[in-house]
């Protein structure tokens, strides 16, 4: 058998060692950024986090325990997340690609596009209405024995509004749900087909979908319940479109990095910034298409208010959005499932973002009290 000399032994450990000794200055990012997520971690028992920032132009990424418990297997920047409710931001590009591409129109009447809806109330209510959860009242969730497409369309048809359309904001998956399924109808597709073969790969997200391919299924994290059980998403009633995408925080940064630079594709560059664009405002937040925004800074106090039981669970009288909205903005969105729990912020202005994807749902005001956190200390 061939034998190693002292001498080779010695120029290996040399060569093994060297990256370490002209390592590069710590990034300062990790001591902002650690300093609120791992207390986060441990209160809430949080088995697995990724969390990934746009600074300067960059991307960081900061990975916390396990995708996994029973295998143990590390969260990384390509660990699948399901992240709930942040997929009404790209259901909401999708439907402002289709406005783009004039196959639908903001103003329209929603039955306009569903002609099984002629005669019901979707003849007075406008496609922004539907998108923007200002369609008169509709619930949070579908009523439980809605589970075929046959049952939605006799929902919508039957469902009488609580108020005016565009007078209150009640937000909810029936409302943007069916935003998505008609704008992807008006496109001549079916959403989750338009979605994962032309909108993911045109914003150049490879890593994103609503159905996991056999082949990614490696990288999707199990959710976990309070009793610490895995569990996933189960397939509902326009659950594609109000609450189905799963993607990890390198792809979700690329996303937040196309609403904060732009992308060349010129039809998707002019969908992302209608999403922007301010429809209505329930005190300080002003809502776009999915997005949610705030002049910055913003206090903690006032982006909690926004992201409160209040703004989500209930009706709430709408005001005109402020006419001139200027470019300091914060945009947010959360999102959860039974087993996960996201939240996305980016000051586009500013040129910074953060995304933070968990695989426990915990409680909404500690995500945006932590996201808040780490971006005044990145762009006060």
């Amino acid at each position: 058998m061939k034998q190693t000399s002292p001498l080779s032994l010695l120029a290996l450990s040399a060569l093994l060692l060297s990256p370490l000794t002209q390592a590069a200055p710590a990034d300062p990012l990790v001591g902002v950024v650690d300093d609120v997520i791992r207390p986060l971690v441990k209160e809430h028992r949080i088995p697995g986090m990724a969390v990934a920032v746009f600074k300067e132009g960059q991307p960081h990424y900061f990975n916390y325990g396990v995708a996994e418990l029973a295998t143990g297997k590390k969260v990384s920047e390509q660990t699948l997340f399901e992240i709930g409710s942040v997929s009404k931001t790209l259901t909401a590009t999708l439907g402002a690609y289709a406005v783009v591409k004039g196959s639908i129109g903001l103003d329209d009447k929603v039955s306009r596009h569903a002609p099984w809806l002629k005669g019901s109330a979707f003849d007075g209510i406008t496609m922004a209405e539907l998108a923007t959860y200002s369609a008169g009242g509709l619930p949070l969730q579908f009523p439980d024995e809605v589970a075929s497409l046959e049952q939605m369309q006799a929902y919508y048809r039957q469902w009488t509004p609580a108020y005016q359309p565009g007078s209150h904001r009640q937000y909810s998956n029936p409302s943007i749900g069916l935003f998505g399924y008609l704008a992807a109808s008006s496109l001549q597709q079916p959403f989750a087909q338009f979605m994962e073969q032309t909108l993911l790969p045109g914003l150049g997200l490879h890593h994103t979908y609503i159905n996991v391919p056999k082949q990614a299924m490696a990288n999707y994290a199990y959710g976990y319940s309070k009793e610490d059980k895995p569990i996933r998403v189960t397939p509902g009633v326009l659950a594609d479109e109000a609450y189905g995408i799963k993607t990890s925080s390198a792809d979700l940064l690329a996303f937040v990095k196309a609403n904060i630079n732009g992308v060349d594709d010129k039809g998707l560059q002019q969908a992302i910034a209608l999403t922007h664009q301010g429809r209505y405002s329930v005190g300080e937040m002003t809502q776009g298409l999915g997005w949610e925004s705030y002049p910055y800074p913003v206090s903690e106090q006032t982006l909690l208010a926004g992201n409160s039981v209040q703004v989500i669970m209930k009706a709430n009288p709408t005001t005109a959005a402020p006419k001139e909205m200027g470019s300091q903005r914060l945009f947010n969105k959360t999102g959860s499932t039974n087993g996960f729990g996201a939240y996305v912020a980016f000051v586009p202005a500013k040129g910074v973002g953060i995304v933070m994807l968990a695989n426990r749902n915990y409680p909404i005001q500690e995500r945006v009290k932590a996201a808040h956190s780490i971006l005044s200390k990145l762009a006060p």
